[in-house]
């Protein structure tokens, strides 16, 4: 069982809240939040218009085809996204900030752009654009919060995400399927922290424990499920570790649908390295080493990265780039 963190106690005991915010995320790396202060109908609408578009005929979602984007924004259908070199059986919409292109961009700086929204569902833009308003100012509370329990000032990550943060919004419905047991392969965020919202009822998502067990992290009523990226575990040196998860594929007739929310700084902003105090310096163990999986200080790397990976045939398309390498599910 993930731990369960409430954000309203965090007004009364901060000092409390923080502390049990670190035993979270340095062990499990996932908790569940609740007292967060999104209001139920507001969740209740992005999941209502989630599936509104996914029950729209293929054509329509095919209208915003990611196929057709160099940011890598719009619609993927099944089969689109790839793990670990495996197909993820889902099928999904992506939705950045709403920036214009940059004349000559290079490397990450082809991620900034325009977002490709669906013109049989004009709600749908309206939806998701305050949906990143909301949780992007959840997402800078906790990250005060997390500053201050490692002994930083609160503002301590706030200079990453003065400009044009790179935030990342993901609509994902998982059909049931026969077929394979991977709806997302095993895989780490590559961002700051994450914030996930699921349609109750539904089930799949799994933690990797420090055994090399597999965790359920069903859907908890009124909380969102809440794990950090890479760039966190470089901040604390690896005193806050990302871990691996994963999503089962639904049985053949169900269906799960959830919208994880990536609150990620700048492109080209680095997260800061914290000077940790020594009680919890001396339990850092280090940004983990995995050749196949480099960790970049620069988000920008580290979402070019993930993104090229995931989505080789985008990025063969628009940006010449041969696949080959470990696929991840960002």
């Amino acid at each position: 069982m993930l731990p369960v963190l409430d954000l309203g106690a965090a007004d009364i005991d901060p000092v409390g809240f923080r502390s049990d915010l670190l035993r979270a995320t340095h062990t499990a790396g996932f908790f569940y939040l609740v007292g967060h202060g999104v209001p139920d109908e507001v969740t209740a609408r992005v999941l209502r218009v989630a599936r509104e578009f996914f029950a729209l005929p293929a054509a329509a979602k095919d209208e915003i085809s990611q196929r057709d984007s160099p940011q890598f924004r719009g619609y993927s259908r099944l089969g689109g996204e790839l793990t670990n070199g495996a197909v993820d059986w889902r099928e999904q919409v992506d939705i950045g900030p709403e920036r214009p292109v940059i004349d000559g961009a290079e490397g990450f700086w082809n991620l900034q752009g325009p977002n490709l929204w669906p013109t049989a569902l004009p709600e749908f833009r309206a939806a998701f654009e305050a949906w990143d308003h909301t949780l992007s100012a959840l997402g800078r509370r906790l990250l005060a919060h997390w500053a201050a329990a490692l002994g930083a000032p609160e503002d301590a990550f706030d200079a990453a995400f003065a400009d044009r943060p790179a935030t990342l919004i993901k609509v994902v419905r998982y059909p049931g399927s026969d077929e394979t047991p991977q709806g997302v392969g095993a895989h780490k965020d590559s961002g700051v922290l994450t914030l996930l919202l699921v349609e109750p009822g539904s089930a799949g998502l799994q933690v990797e424990g420090a055994d090399g067990d597999w965790i359920d992290a069903p859907p908890r009523p009124g909380a969102f499920i809440v794990n950090i990226g890479e760039l966190l575990e470089v901040a604390t040196r690896g005193y806050l570790r990302a871990t691996r998860h994963r999503v089962l594929a639904p049985a053949p007739g169900t269906d799960r649908v959830s919208i994880p929310y990536f609150f990620n700084p700048s492109l080209d902003a680095q997260v800061p390295v914290l000077d940790l105090p020594a009680e919890i310096a001396d339990h850092a163990r280090g940004v983990e080493d995995d050749p196949a999986n480099p960790i970049f200080s620069t988000y920008g790397q580290n979402a070019w990265k993930s993104r090229t990976r995931a989505h080789p045939d985008v990025a063969a398309r628009h940006h010449g780039i041969a696949p080959g390498g470990p696929a991840s599910a960002y």
